[in-house]
């Protein structure tokens, strides 16, 4: 990222499964450069395809307005009944279990952390969730990671429960109620 870059030159949009290959290999881009490998358990490709294929799953791109370049991404999960619904951790009622959307990978490039995108990317995701009619938005942090945290607290979401998910990795489950 070049010197003075700011958080106005990166566009965010809801983006089709043609361009998934790119968001995947952002994951895995940023998942190699993690100093805490069990603070991001990101999925596989095609894990983000069969929630694109089955029209469950929203992708937003983060992208460089000058460049063009990919900056980062988010994925949201429309669950449904399935078992990786995170209301189903908690204890949720059966009638709240399909209003629940899953919050579910964040990942930005290094050279353009520290410009506030995986905030925006969710709030981008947000507006369309709230459209679409959800009422509870859910998502996981591993507990030492201050910087999800935080960001998962600056938008309203409370914390609910801590316990092993994704394999034996201890993690926070985080909810906000919607309107």
């Amino acid at each position: 990222m070049k010197v003075g870059k700011r958080t106005e030159d990166v566009q965010i949009r809801r983006v089709s499964a043609e361009r998934l290959r790119e968001a995947a290999e952002i994951v895995r881009a940023v998942e190699s450069r993690m100093v805490q490998k069990e603070w991001f358990v990101a999925e596989s490709y095609e894990e983000f395809q069969r929630w694109m294929s089955a029209d469950r799953g929203l992708l937003y791109l983060a992208s460089d307005m000058d460049s063009g370049k990919a900056a980062g991404m988010f994925f949201a999960v429309l669950p449904g009944m399935e078992p990786e619904n995170l209301g189903y951790d908690i204890g949720m009622k059966e009638t709240e279990l399909g209003q629940v959307a899953l919050m579910d990978t964040a990942a930005v490039l290094p050279e353009f952390r520290g410009m506030g995108l995986q905030y925006r990317m969710m709030q981008e995701a947000e507006r369309d969730l709230i459209r679409m009619g959800y009422r509870y938005l859910m998502c996981t942090v591993h507990p030492e990671n201050r910087f999800s945290r935080e960001n998962v607290r600056r938008q309203g979401y409370r914390h609910v429960m801590t316990k092993e998910k994704y394999g034996g990795y201890l993690r926070d489950i985080w909810m906000k109620e919607l309107g």
